[in-house]
């Protein structure tokens, strides 16, 4: 298989320009002949299904929750970047292009990420339309803050609930289509397979929470948008819900899976305080902006701390190693994420962890509070400070916070050209679902931006090229194609309700994370990857043995719910597995231990790895193929990466 990215010829800066101009447009009148689902109502799928209902097209948009307005989206706290270079410090669309590039280890397409830095500047505007209630500074400007592996600030923020209230704008543009009739919306339904028609995507097959009605939707087009994986690790930041069954059932009907092993784990998350914990909480990259990351300097003071024997305010200021200054002085800690989560496993590998585990690191307010007063820090991180006293009760104004690394987010997902279709004809992918414009590592306030580049900006124009090839004829829904995939849904919902074992959804979940976390997460290597694919296949055999999955399809199942994102998980785990085997190199997220420079950072092999490593289904068991798209970079210099 070929695969061709479709990046338009010509100069960097004119690509997308030319490319909006060359696409195929639909005639106003014809848009009503077309139907469109998109599956996911967060930032990406919102803005994609708001934006196609304003043009015409018929949309139908689904989500598993109860409403869009519960998508994960609404938990993204410290901000979204723009290159709008309202501080006048040197930003500039090409900055934002080369900090993006970078930050991702040189492992993304840089005619995608340029685009993403042009539309930057369109989205605020977009949102600041909507009401979205930016921060703004003294003179009734937008007011911009620091994110990290950037010298500018471009990260504009709403306190600690950016995500919440972009959510909010793209929610609203969503209703006002509803109300119009353009978008019909589908809450509480979670699709469950893709159906194909003569090689193209042309609809879905759902099941509705609530009655377990199986039921088939026929469209001209399909976008998926719904959201990343992290969960496979089953702690994470992402909300509970968050599942990869739409992207893997896809990848399962023939679309490319590409880069699964690139994820980023967050530097600054509440740490695990049990094994009966569930989730795991962020606290904001934007608290590095003021606060400083530090351990005890030597492994016996961090052991007195732990036994209890001193306080943290007993710790002299001699005796604090404040390691991401010390280690990168021009960027300090504000260095990506990538890099400052391996420092925190560092040193509390070297025994200098705090908290009763060990592993976590303090993140310290004490001299920004000193230097501003603490109603300056409580204006601009309040509700974050007010959320951790809540979960840790301790308070952050008085000591300083325990953080420690926690799963976040997956630059990898499906394969997308650049007009963010994937490898399937017809089914696009668009946000944290795609793999498209973070490389190996994001860097923060990139995610927002990305979701609603391709919602607002990108998709509106692409998806009009397809489908102003396509006849206007629809695919009945009892097309044999839409009944043969309501068949494998039933029967693989059948098959889990009749195992009827002894272990949860969750035992199998925990164990597979567990795995996940040890040989995948920060830190990775060749004989630990093939210890973990053989226990991943012999728990999932152990799964569809022994798994206990109460109830009936014909109600509200949330175990039966669960037990379908865990089957996809235990293939998911798999394929990240290899993929990491395979990438003997180290780049952004992905840590391989062999492959380190003496000061323990990430060694890329820029000649034998610098491609898109996108994988083909060949089925369950079976070793996936590999197929390469060749990474080409004209405008930015591959180096090693350097914060100090």
């Amino acid at each position: 298989m070929i695969l061709d990215s479709k990046i338009p010829e010509g100069p960097l800066a004119e690509k997308w320009d030319k490319h909006k101009f060359d696409v195929k447009l639909v005639n106003p009148a014809n848009k009503r002949k077309y139907d469109i689902i998109v599956v996911g109502t967060g930032l990406a799928g919102a803005s994609a299904a708001a934006t196609f209902g304003e043009l015409g097209y018929n949309v139908k948009a689904f989500c598993f929750q109860d409403s869009p307005r519960r998508a994960h989206s609404i938990a993204a706290q410290g901000g979204i970047n723009a290159a709008k270079n309202y501080q006048n410090d040197g930003d500039s669309v090409f900055r934002l292009f080369y900090d993006t590039i970078k930050g991702g280890d040189y492992r993304a397409r840089e005619a995608n990420v340029y685009r993403l830095a042009q539309v930057s500047v369109n989205i605020i505007d977009q949102c600041v339309a909507q009401g979205v209630p930016f921060a703004r500074d003294y003179g009734g400007l937008l007011a911009n803050r620091s994110f990290g592996g950037a010298q500018v600030s471009r990260t504009f923020y709403a306190r600690g609930q950016t995500g919440q209230q972009l959510l909010l704008g793209a929610y609203s543009a969503l209703n006002r289509q509803i109300a119009y009739g353009k978008v019909k919306m589908y809450p509480r339904t979670e699709m469950l397979d893709l159906v194909m028609v003569d090689g193209k995507a042309r609809g879905i097959v759902v099941r509705n929470l609530i009655t377990g009605k199986i039921e088939s939707h026929s469209a001209h087009a399909v976008v998926l948008a719904t959201g990343g994986y992290g969960n496979v690790f089953f702690l994470s930041t992402n909300a509970m819900g968050s599942n990869a069954t739409a992207a893997w059932r896809a990848y399962k009907k023939g679309a490319l899976f590409a880069n699964p092993c690139y994820t980023q784990i967050h530097p600054t998350c509440i740490p695990v305080s049990g094994g009966y914990q569930s989730k795991l909480t962020l606290m904001s990259e934007s608290l590095r902006n003021d606060g400083r990351v530090w351990v005890p300097k030597t492994k016996e003071i961090a052991e007195r701390l732990r036994k209890g024997e001193i306080t943290v305010n007993d710790i002299a200021e001699a005796d604090r190693d404040y390691y991401l200054e010390r280690k990168y002085p021009a960027f300090g800690n504000l260095v990506p994420r990538d890099v400052a989560s391996r420092n925190a496993k560092l040193v509390c590998d070297e025994g200098r962890g705090v908290g009763s585990s060990g592993l976590a690191v303090y993140l310290d307010f004490a001299d920004a509070i000193k230097r501003d007063g603490q109603a300056a820090i409580a204006a601009k991180y309040g509700n974050l400070f007010e959320m951790y006293a809540k979960i840790t009760d301790e308070n952050p104004y008085e000591r300083p916070m325990r953080i420690y690394p926690a799963v976040h987010y997956t630059m990898g997902g499906l394969w997308v050209d650049y007009n963010l279709m994937t490898s399937i004809p017809g089914l696009y992918a668009a946000g944290e679902a795609n793999f498209s414009d973070h490389g190996a590592n994001r860097l923060g306030a990139s995610a927002l931006m990305q979701g609603l580049a391709d919602g607002y900006f990108v998709l509106p124009y692409t998806i009009g090229d397809y489908l102003a090839k396509m006849p206007y004829d629809k695919v009945p829904v009892d097309h044999p194609a839409f009944l043969e995939a309501e068949k494998n849904v039933v029967d693989i919902n059948n098959k889990l309700l009749s195992i009827n074992g002894n272990r949860t959804v969750d035992e199998f979940h925990k164990a597979l994370g567990a795995i996940m976390w040890e040989y995948c997460g920060m830190a990775r290597n060749a004989e630990g990857l093939q210890f973990a694919k053989q226990e991943i296949r012999k728990l999932r055999d152990e799964f569809w043995r022994d798994v206990k999955v109460v109830g009936v399809n014909e109600e509200l199942n949330i175990t039966l719910e669960k037990a379908n994102r865990v089957a996809d998980f235990l293939e998911l785990g798999e394929l990240m597995v290899e993929d990491a085997l395979h990438r003997n190199e180290s780049c952004g997220g992905h840590f391989r231990e062999e492959y380190q420079t003496p000061e323990n950072e990430a060694l890329r092999d820029d000649e034998n790895f610098a491609y898109v490593a996108a994988w083909e289904f060949t089925g369950v068991g079976n070793d996936p193929v590999l197929h390469k798209e060749d990474l080409k970079f004209e405008n930015v210099k591959l180096t090693q990466r350097s914060y100090k």
